[in-house]
């Protein structure tokens, strides 16, 4: 009986390690779900902040490349006030270059002429430049203005420029002021 009450003690004690064992079993394999969970979260988290860091970092070098865009115009035409304000000057030194040929003071004549080159000069060391403008050329409004049309002295110029009024000029490839051209009509 002895051994009948040791065997029955043994299977008792074989049981219950049995359904603790099963019970960790299920308990440990709870756990690596939960773990595989919170990891697949984690993971989400990680590519959801990776996404949006990749988001803001091309915000910013589209920024920067806009600002340094928006600097580099803002250089070009800083210039462009006082540039359209020294035009009517130049316009003033041609017509006094022409009235002043006439006279017979080729040092005074010379002087001017001087002067009026230095200005020209500066002014295209800072980007100006004549819009050229011949007789017979097609009229175009990107860069002529038209002051008023006049009949064509021949079929040829018709629409097309018979006179020019007043120079126009470029800024760094912007017109500050259009060419004032007459047209044949």
């Amino acid at each position: 009986m002895a051994k009948t009450k040791g065997k029955k003690k043994v299977d008792e004690i074989d049981q219950v390690l049995d359904e603790l064992s099963e019970k960790t079993l299920v308990s440990d394999s709870e756990d690596v779900k939960e773990e595989v969970g919170e990891v697949d979260q984690l993971k989400s988290e990680i590519e959801e902040h990776k996404d949006k860091y990749l988001r803001l970092y091309a915000e910013f070098d589209n920024f920067r490349r806009r600002t340094a865009k928006e600097k580099l115009e803002l250089t070009k035409t800083a210039s462009e006030e006082l540039t359209v304000t020294l035009l009517p000057v130049v316009d003033d030194f041609e017509r006094g270059l022409e009235a002043f040929k006439k006279e017979d003071d080729i040092a005074f004549i010379e002087g001017i002429e001087l002067v009026y080159q230095k200005l020209v000069k500066i002014l295209e060391q800072q980007g100006v430049k004549a819009i050229e403008v011949s007789i017979g050329e097609d009229f175009n409004d990107e860069v002529h203005e038209a002051i008023t049309q006049m009949p064509a002295p021949n079929e040829k110029l018709k629409g097309k420029i018979i006179d020019f009024v007043e120079k126009g000029y470029f800024l760094n490839d912007k017109v500050v002021r259009f060419a004032k051209v007459v047209t044949g009509a």
